[in-house]
């Protein structure tokens, strides 16, 4: 009997393999495997090439094995606590932009504002030996802060900002951005403000706690004017909250939201209730939506650098994975108070 050697340009598996991928295709493996992970060094005409050679024989990559061979992969983990948030969209898109070109995967995890979801994520996403990490925010498990320090995968984190040495990140201030959105409502001469937020991960609170600030240096700060709830964040809700907080403080003249799609519900609530808005109350949202130019009235809100957040956090993983230095590694791409009808 004839044994067959099963080598690795043989078909064993009954699977299409990237060498026959390549032959087709009259490129190297090397050159077949850059094109289909979309390297943006390999010529137009040749990706072309390749990816007509892969539809045609149905082959489909095997990233494991990859990672197996090179004992490394091609791959970059992403973790966001919502994907329901345009704010997350937005930065992942960015990031998505940035990554691609240059052949890497985004895996993509959603751990719904759970620590212990995200400690998860982390464990089972480490298994494969990503190149690099793109975490939001600084709150996450003991354990899984350890995972991510003891593991030496470069790591870049988004949306708030840390000082301490060692550490990458690129965002913008919380405390400042909920001291900017008091300090609009008092220049326009309000003194009932209150602060309504949901979800309350690390960067609700922080907003909430900049805003605070500001009303005890101003004197007119009231813990009563305080609405805050774990519950998630939503125009529902939004319209919800708005109702109870008037129904217990009918002297409140301008309020903070946490986020746009609270505020949002609070004006549609405003004006299903006949409620002017601002002349009975001044409304301030947070992120600036695409919607929230929209509404009636426009909606002010903190404008925050969704973006571009992805986009230089995507940029410095870069450069820490090719081993180069970070001139700048913590970066503070601030926010902008945009101001219209609603304030």
């Amino acid at each position: 009997m004839t044994v067959q050697k099963n080598d690795k340009n043989s078909r064993a598996s009954g699977r299409p393999t990237l060498n026959e991928v390549a032959q087709r295709a009259g490129v190297s493996p090397i050159t077949a495997s850059r094109a289909l992970r979309g390297v943006s060094s390999v010529a137009e005409a040749l990706v072309l090439k390749v990816q007509e050679a892969a539809r045609e024989l149905g082959y489909v990559a095997n990233p494991a094995a990859r990672a197996l061979a090179s004992a490394q992969s091609h791959s970059v983990v992403v973790l966001v606590p919502s994907l329901s948030n345009q704010l997350f969209v937005d930065t992942l898109e960015a990031i998505h932009g940035v990554l691609r070109p240059q052949g890497l995967e985004v895996l993509i995890g959603n751990f719904h504002y759970s620590r212990d979801e995200e400690e998860t994520l982390i464990r089972n996403y480490l298994a494969y030996q990503p190149r690099g990490m793109l975490l939001t925010g600084f709150e996450r498990t003991e354990s899984a802060r350890r995972m991510v320090e003891s593991s030496g995968i470069p790591c870049v984190y988004m949306m708030d900002l840390d000082n301490s040495p060692g550490l990458h990140c690129v965002g913008f201030s919380q405390l400042r951005a909920g001291a900017a959105a008091a300090e609009h409502l008092l220049a326009r001469g309000r003194r009932r403000l209150a602060y309504v937020g949901a979800q309350l991960d690390q960067r609700t609170l922080l907003r909430g706690e900049g805003f605070r600030r500001a009303l005890q240096q101003a004197g007119c700060y009231d813990p009563a004017l305080e609405l805050l709830t774990p519950r998630p964040s939503s125009v529902g809700l939004g319209g919800e909250l708005f109702r109870q907080l008037l129904a217990s403080q009918p002297d409140v003249d301008g309020i903070f939201f946490g986020n746009d799609d609270l505020a949002q519900g609070a004006l549609l609530e405003a004006l299903r209730s006949g409620i002017p808005v601002p002349e009975r109350v001044a409304v301030v949202g947070f992120n600036d939506l695409p919607s929230s130019e929209f509404m009636v009235p426009r909606l002010s809100s903190i404008r925050t650098p969704r973006q571009a957040i992805g986009q230089r956090a995507a940029e410095q993983l870069l450069a820490l994975i090719g081993g180069r230095a970070v001139a700048e590694p913590v970066v503070d791409l601030g926010f902008e108070l945009m101001v219209r009808e609603s304030s």
